[in-house]
C-alpha cells in the first residue's frame, strides 16, 4: 500500500506540475459542465416535470455523475484505459514491481480535466442539492458507491483484451455507453433498456439509485447500491487477475 501511495502522490505531483495547464484544463471542463446545467434548467422551464423528475432532481443526479466522474475518470484515469495499455504491452513493466499491478496501474495517472468534474460535482449539491448531514452523508456515500461501480465496470470490460486480444477499443466503448446512460433520470427508461442498466451496463447504480436515495432514503436500495458496488469492483478485479494469467504467461499482445 505505501508503493500505491507513491504513486499516486507522484500522479497528483505530476499533474499539478504545470498549473496553467491545470487550471485551463480545469476551466474548460467547469464551462462544459456549466452549460449543461444551464441546458437542463432550460428545458425544465419549458416542459416542467418528466416522469416525477423536475431540474432540482436532475441536477442532484448530475452533482452525483460529475463526482463520481471526477474519481473515477479523473484520479483513478486508468481504469477506462487497462485494454489499450494491454493491447500496446504497457502492463509490462509494472509486473517486475513488488506492488499490486491493478491497483498500481489505477492510481498512476490523473485525468487533469475531469479535476473540474470533481470539483463541481460537490458545488453543485450544495446549491442544488438541498443538502442537509443526512442528505450530504447519503451523496457521499452514493457516489463512493457509484464510482466503485463504474471503474469495476471499466476495468472488467478493459481486461477482456487480456484474454481475446485486439487494441482494447471495448473499454472506450463501454466508458461512453455507461456514461451516456448514467446522465439521464433512470425513469426515463423501461423494459429492456431498464433491466440493462441493472446488468450489461450498471448506470442505474452509478447515477439513478445514488440519487433516489438522497430524495428517498430507503435501506433495502442502499444494501443493493453497496452490494451492487462490492459486485462489480469483485468482478473487475477477478477478471483483471484472470487475464493476467495469460499475460504474464508470454501472451502479450503488442503492436508495431
Amino acid at each position: 500500500m505505501t508503493s500505491i501511495r507513491a504513486a499516486f502522490r507522484t500522479a497528483v505531483l505530476d499533474a499539478w506540475a504545470n498549473r496553467r495547464s491545470f487550471w485551463i484544463q480545469v476551466s474548460i471542463m467547469l464551462a462544459n459542465d456549466l452549460a449543461w446545467v444551464a441546458f437542463w434548467l432550460l428545458f425544465f422551464n419549458r416542459v416542467g416535470t418528466i416522469r416525477g423528475w423536475d431540474a432540482q432532481r436532475v441536477l442532484l443526479l448530475f452533482a452525483i455523475l460529475t463526482t463520481i466522474a471526477g474519481i473515477a475518470l479523473g484520479l483513478l484515469a486508468n481504469a477506462r484505459f487497462i485494454g489499450t495499455l494491454a493491447a500496446r504491452g504497457e502492463l509490462d513493466a509494472v509486473l517486475v514491481l513488488p506492488v499490486s499491478t491493478l491497483g498500481y496501474v489505477l492510481v498512476r495517472r490523473i485525468d487533469t480535466a475531469m479535476m473540474g468534474d470533481l470539483l463541481f460535482g460537490p458545488v453543485l449539491f450544495l446549491f442544488a442539492g438541498a443538502p442537509t448531514p443526512e442528505r450530504t452523508a447519503i451523496y457521499v456515500v452514493g457516489s463512493l458507491c457509484g464510482a466503485a461501480v463504474m471503474v469495476g465496470f471499466l476495468v472488467a470490460v478493459g481486461a477482456l483484451t487480456l484474454f481475446v486480444g485486439g487494441r482494447g477499443e471495448q473499454g472506450d466503448l463501454a466508458f461512453q455507453a455507461i456514461l451516456i446512460l448514467a446522465s439521464y433520470p433512470l425513469d426515463l427508461f423501461g423494459g429492456v433498456t431498464k433491466l440493462l442498466l441493472f446488468t450489461a451496463v450498471p448506470a442505474a447504480f452509478v447515477t439513478g439509485l445514488p440519487t433516489t436515495l438522497v430524495d428517498d432514503f430507503d435501506v433495502g436500495r442502499a444494501l443493493a447500491l453497496v452490494a451492487a458496488a462490492v459486485g462489480f469492483s469483485g468482478l473487475g478485479v477477478a477478471t483483471f487477475k484472470l487475464g493476467m494469467r495469460k499475460y504474464a504467461s508470454g501472451a502479450v499482445w503488442t503492436r508495431a
